[in-house]
C-alpha cells in the first residue's frame, strides 16, 4: 500500500475522531452533584495507569508556559513564534460561546510522501498566519477585536490526542494537521470559509505540504467552487426570516 493511501486512511480515522471529539467535548456540561471529579489527562488512575488524553481535555502541563529544551533551559513562546498567553488549562481563547453546531467544514495540510510535519514548524507557521493557541490546546482564528465571539475556525493535529503539547513541541511530528470550521460561526459561513481557505493554503506553503479536502483529495478549483456554493446555500437557509407587516384594520 502506498504512502499516500496510508496517509488518507490515517486522515479518515482522525477526521472521524475529530468530529466525535468536537461533538462530545464541545458541548457544555454541568457537573453532576454527588459524582466523583474526573481525573485530568495528566493525572493517573488508582491503579497507577496514565489516562489517555483526548482532544478537548485540558491538561495544565500542556499549556503555553515556557517549554524546556534538551539541555534543560527554558524556551519562551516568543522563540517558538507564539505570544505569551495563559496556559490552555485556564484560557478560553477559541471557546465557542454556544456549543451547538450543525455543520463542519474541514481541510487538511498533509506532509509530502516520506516526510512529516514538525511541531516547531507548525507553531511558527500558525503565528505567521494569525492563529492563536488556546482552548483545547489547539490553534484558532478569532474575530479581530472580538475574541469573545469564539473561533472562526480551528486547527488540530490528526495524531491522537489532536492537541499540541507545548512542553514537547520540538519532539512532535505528525503526518497532517486538520482545519475545521464549525457552523454557525461568528461570521457568515461564506465569510468564515474565505478566512479559512487562504490560511490553509498559506500554511501549506510555509510547511511545504499538500492541501487536501475533506475526502483526502488534493484541493482543486472545482472543489473550492462547490464548497462556496454549499456555504452560500447554508447562509440563505440560516438568514433571519423577513419581517411581515401587520394587517391594517
Amino acid at each position: 500500500m502506498s504512502d499516500m493511501a496510508l496517509l488518507r486512511i490515517g486522515i479518515l480515522v482522525a477526521g472521524l475522531l475529530l468530529v466525535a471529539a468536537i461533538f462530545l467535548f464541545g458541548r457544555s456540561r454541568r457537573p453532576a452533584q454527588g459524582k466523583r471529579k474526573e481525573l485530568s489527562p495528566a493525572e493517573t488512575t488508582e491503579r497507577g495507569e496514565r489516562r489517555e488524553p483526548v482532544l478537548g481535555a485540558v491538561d495544565g502541563a500542556h499549556g503555553v508556559e515556557s517549554a524546556e529544551s534538551a539541555d534543560g533551559e527554558g524556551i519562551s513562546q516568543a522563540e517558538l513564534g507564539l505570544p505569551d498567553v495563559e496556559p490552555a488549562s485556564t484560557s478560553d481563547l477559541g471557546k465557542r460561546p454556544s456549543q451547538d453546531f450543525d455543520k463542519i467544514v474541514s481541510l487538511y495540510v498533509a506532509a509530502r510522501s516520506g516526510e512529516v510535519l514538525r511541531g516547531e514548524d507548525i507553531v511558527v507557521a500558525a503565528e505567521k498566519t494569525g492563529l492563536v493557541f488556546g482552548y483545547m490546546n489547539v490553534f484558532h482564528r478569532l474575530v479581530e477585536g472580538h475574541p469573545e465571539r469564539g473561533p472562526i475556525f480551528s486547527m488540530a493535529s490528526i495524531m491522537k490526542p489532536g492537541s499540541f503539547d507545548m512542553a514537547n513541541i520540538r519532539e512532535m511530528e505528525t503526518p497532517a494537521i486538520a482545519f475545521f470550521l464549525t457552523l454557525p460561526a461568528p461570521l457568515t459561513a461564506l465569510d468564515a470559509w474565505e478566512k479559512m481557505l487562504p490560511t490553509v493554503q498559506r500554511m501549506g506553503e510555509l510547511l511545504d505540504g499538500v492541501v487536501l479536502d475533506d475526502s483526502r483529495n488534493a484541493l482543486g478549483r472545482q472543489r473550492i467552487a462547490h464548497i462556496r456554493d454549499d456555504l452560500r446555500a447554508y447562509d440563505r437557509q440560516h438568514q433571519a426570516p423577513p419581517l411581515t407587516k401587520s394587517p391594517r384594520w
